[in-house]
């Protein structure tokens, strides 16, 4: 048997979760909290194996909580259920000790499958976040590695070009700065915007900031 608590400070949280999982043989919910001060309190006196923890809660929050139940209470496993699906969020609990991360929004057959896996000692991620995440890293694996890359292979004055455009010189000024037409840098900042790929002036200017073309 399964021994559960539930910390939310949501009352209609809390009532679902039990309505959830009463048909389920091999767990019980043994306790409730609304913030981790009280269910560290509960837990003194009440076991259970693993902690239906949300991460936005008063007192003491579902990051703090988890850090003094991965201290104060080691064999008791934790399983975020939250509806944070930032991936700082996640770092940061599973980083705190956590051994679950599910969305409030997973359907009951993989809240039951998370508790389950977290009881027995895996890790686990629900599968919206998941897939999220694989594609996130897909999309990060299909990127250029280097800022040359990702600029299209600029050349020496095409950078120089971009660097008087982000200090707010006008074509006419720049013209007159690097001793060339006016054409002939229009030319330079168009070419720019091909291997960049970008829009205008303005989009390529937040591309040079961001990949660090920028002196």
């Amino acid at each position: 048997m399964i021994r559960l608590f539930l910390a939310d400070d949501h009352t209609i949280v809390r009532n679902g979760i039990r309505a959830m999982l009463a048909g389920e043989p091999d767990l019980v919910v043994v306790g409730e909290a609304i913030h981790g001060q009280e269910l560290l309190e509960q837990l003194a006196t009440t076991p259970a194996d693993v902690v239906l923890l949300d991460v936005h809660m008063p007192v003491l929050d579902g990051l703090a909580t988890t850090l003094r139940l991965h201290a104060e209470f080691p064999d008791v496993r934790v399983l975020v259920l939250t509806m944070l699906a930032q991936v700082q969020h996640i770092g940061q609990m599973f980083d705190a000790g956590a051994r679950g991360y599910v969305l409030k929004s997973a359907e009951q057959s993989e809240m039951v499958a998370a508790v389950r896996a977290v009881a027995a000692g895996r890790q686990f991620l629900c599968s919206e976040l998941g897939l999220a995440m694989l594609q996130r890293v897909r999309t990060l694996g299909h990127a250029p590695k280097d800022p040359d890359q990702r600029a299209g292979h600029l050349t020496a004055r095409e950078k120089e070009v971009l660097q008087l455009l982000a200090d707010g010189l006008t074509t006419n000024q720049i013209a007159a700065r690097l001793f060339t037409s006016t054409r002939t840098v229009e030319t330079h900042r168009q070419n720019i915007l091909e291997k960049t790929q970008t829009k205008n002036t303005a989009a390529l200017i937040r591309l040079a900031v961001i990949e660090g073309l920028l002196s």
